[in-house]
């Protein structure tokens, strides 16, 4: 009986599954997509001659493409429509949306984008993006932490200057009555695309 013949096999099939083997891991590490889910949400707070108020846009909307293992890889995507912006307060919500301040039927909306974050340990990270609102853009750093899971949640600060965005700018320019740093908070809710 004639003895079974051994194949080597070749270089090219052995480097083959190594690679294979890579290519799997590399697309186990891409970012995933998310949208936002409804619970979101996204609020201001500022003062008006000593008396706090916080206001809110409802009708905001978040995408998001993001890998814990790679964050500099991440895109955010924040669409706000001004004229949804509230207060609960009819009079203060006039002015807002008034061409001294949000100019909603002039500049409908307002839009945070950052393209890469930087990983600041323990599920925190930065997003230095750029905020859009009223026809200027400038740089405005967004804090955050992240919880994985089947719902993920980003959970963030950012501090805007109103006045480099021409909010409130002229007879609201005066900062002992209206502070020009405004506290920006976001919990947004994601799912997967």
């Amino acid at each position: 009986m004639p003895k079974p013949s051994r194949r080597i096999p070749s270089v090219p099939r052995l480097l083959s599954l190594p690679l294979l083997l890579a290519s799997m891991a590399a697309g186990n590490a891409l970012a995933a997509d998310y949208e936002q889910v409804p619970g979101s949400a996204l609020t201001f707070a500022s003062q008006y001659q000593g008396e706090v108020f916080v206001g809110r846009f409802p009708d905001f909307k978040t995408t998001l493409s993001f890998d814990p293992a790679d964050p500099a890889a991440a895109r955010l995507d924040v669409v706000i429509p001004l004229a949804t912006a509230s207060t609960r307060n009819p009079e203060r919500d006039e002015t807002l949306l008034g061409s001294d301040f949000f100019a909603s039927a002039r500049f409908p909306q307002a839009r945070y984008t950052a393209t890469g974050f930087r990983a600041l340990g323990d599920d925190r990270y930065a997003a230095d993006g750029t905020l859009s609102l009223r026809g200027i853009s400038k740089p405005v750093t967004l804090t955050f932490t992240w919880t994985p899971g089947e719902r993920p949640v980003l959970a963030g600060k950012a501090t805007v200057k109103r006045l480099d965005f021409d909010v409130g700018a002229g007879d609201w320019a005066d900062t002992a009555d209206l502070p020009n740093e405004v506290a920006v908070s976001t919990k947004v809710f994601f799912q997967a695309k």
